[in-house]
């Protein structure tokens, strides 16, 4: 089974070392779509690798619309999301791909490390598996799921629909969400992915759009969750 490895890239200076961990990886089954969202740096890190990705340059429309355009190129079964400045570790796509087939899981997400800006391993960040009740119940607290980490059947985004382009911050938050009303997300205890932490990364600079942006996703979803609660129980 194919799986797309789709790369968002704005700017990023990281983008050739987030290039090499997908290239890198021991499962062979992949393709590597590098969305360049209008960069007007560090476009010539991704000049030694353009024989082996799939390069689309686009307008500058943000993360959401970065993605949308590569799962709307991707041939594969599966899509796997990989930052810029973040890494995945070699057995990465291999190891979850084995776990979605065991669990029979549509989508599923990741433990993973926090790495500083010399690749140094800072943390480590574990999570559990959670009924799915419990599991809206903490989306509706913030963003459990690192988006990095996730891997999921394209049919699946496909059917739930695209990412939401209007919401500049949020749209994975939004997207989990959106896909927890239809099936469980199964997590895999496992730190597979690289998470970078750094001063110019995107959850710093924009902290006040992005706490904005998710006191408007968890309102919409508590009065989605709460009528399916109801409908359950009548």
């Amino acid at each position: 089974m194919k799986v797309s490895i789709i790369i968002p890239f704005y700017n990023c200076p990281y983008i050739d070392q987030a290039i090499k961990s997908a290239l890198g990886q021991t499962y062979k089954n992949i393709e590597v779509i590098v969305v360049d969202d209008g960069s007007t740096q560090y476009v010539n890190k991704i000049q030694p690798f353009k024989n082996r990705i799939n390069y689309i340059r686009k307008e500058n429309g943000g993360t959401a619309s970065a993605l949308n355009t590569g799962l709307r190129h991707a041939t594969g079964k599966y899509f796997a999301w990989l930052s810029s400045d973040d890494m995945f570790l070699s057995n990465k796509v291999f190891d979850q791909l084995q776990f979605m087939q065991r669990k029979r899981a549509e989508i599923s997400y990741t433990a993973f490390k926090t790495i500083n800006e010399k690749n140094h391993i800072v943390n480590e960040v574990r999570s559990k598996q959670f009924r799915i009740s419990e599991f809206r119940k903490m989306l509706l607290r913030g963003c459990p799921i690192n988006g990095c980490t996730v891997m999921a059947d394209i049919d699946l985004i496909k059917r739930v629909g695209l990412f939401n382009e209007r919401l500049q911050y949020t749209q994975d938050y939004e997207m989990w969400c959106r896909i927890s009303l239809k099936t469980p997300i199964k997590y895999l205890d496992d730190p597979l992915t690289l998470y970078r932490v750094h001063s110019n990364m995107g959850s710093v600079k924009n902290s006040q759009g992005i706490y904005q942006e998710t006191i408007h996703v968890q309102k919409k979803y508590s009065s989605l969750y709460k009528a399916i609660e109801h409908d359950r129980r009548f």
